[in-house]
């Protein structure tokens, strides 16, 4: 099965689970199979076996025969795949269109719910890069406002990643303010990682002395009620998505103050 890595993984990618491209590969590669020898050949017990036979040929993609007046299996033709995919393909949209029609009725009774603050918890890279692809989620153009310190933050993301993230806050209108510690690297933030960008889009930004207000973090007030605070520590790398307008409303607040306030501290 070692030889088989490639095609299990090709066949996980046109729809198939794990365990169904390993059934799948293993009686390709036996020509016809009895289940026994499948679960021998796969290390999967014979009852998951049994499920998996039952659930590819009701799929279309493997047959069962008689061979010694024992039930034994073998793959039909190629093509099947293909007829496969497209009936995935053709539930999927049937699920979209059912999903289109139900929407308005299951937003309706969500609205009718008390009012509770929503609050999503993420953890690790995948989780923290989860974070800022919610701020790119609202239709309409925005001032998305932040303090970071980018210095830490920008290397701990992918590079391909940030480009994405920046062009995508242009193409959706999304302006931003934003106060840095006032390092040399965040000083230069906007000629680095906007480069290229429209000048109405390259964040105002504002500094504040790094030794009086050190931190590692970042919130980030984007949408029209959201609140995001992402801690990029490696040891400690962890998000979380507040989304209620009063907390909202009061981190803008928060915000402005700060935002006034970096002007008399660089004065003193």
């Amino acid at each position: 099965m070692k030889n088989n890595i490639t095609l299990i993984k090709e066949l996980r990618s046109i729809g198939l689970s794990e365990k169904a491209a390993l059934v799948y590969a293993a009686i390709l590669e036996m020509g016809t199979a009895f289940p026994s020898k499948i679960a021998e050949t796969t290390t999967l017990n014979r009852t998951t076996v049994y499920h998996i036979l039952t659930d590819l040929s009701v799929k279309g993609l493997i047959t069962e025969i008689e061979q010694k007046k024992k039930r034994c299996y073998q793959v039909e033709p190629p093509k099947r795949l293909i007829n496969f995919t497209k009936m995935q393909i053709r539930l999927a949209e049937e699920s979209a269109e059912c999903a289109k029609k139900i929407l308005p009725e299951i937003e309706g009774l969500f609205n009718l719910l008390p009012h509770k603050p929503r609050v999503r918890y993420f953890e690790g890279i995948e989780g923290v890069l989860a974070v800022y692809e919610d701020h790119l989620t609202e239709k309409e153009p925005y001032e998305m406002l932040g303090i970071s310190n980018v210095e830490a933050l920008i290397p701990s993301l992918p590079h391909e990643f940030v480009t994405t993230y920046v062009k995508t806050k242009e193409t959706r209108g999304i302006k931003t303010r934003a106060i840095f510690p006032d390092t040399k690297f965040s000083t230069s933030y906007d000629k680095q990682v906007y480069k290229g960008i429209d000048k109405k889009f390259i964040p105002k930004m504002k500094y504040i002395p790094t030794e009086k207000f050190p931190y590692n973090c970042e919130i980030t007030i984007y949408g029209k009620e959201k609140v995001s605070i992402i801690n990029f520590q490696k040891n400690v790398l962890i998000g979380v998505i507040i989304e209620e307008k009063t907390i909202a409303d009061m981190m803008r607040m928060i915000f402005e103050l700060a935002w006034v306030g970096a002007d008399n501290t660089n004065k003193k």
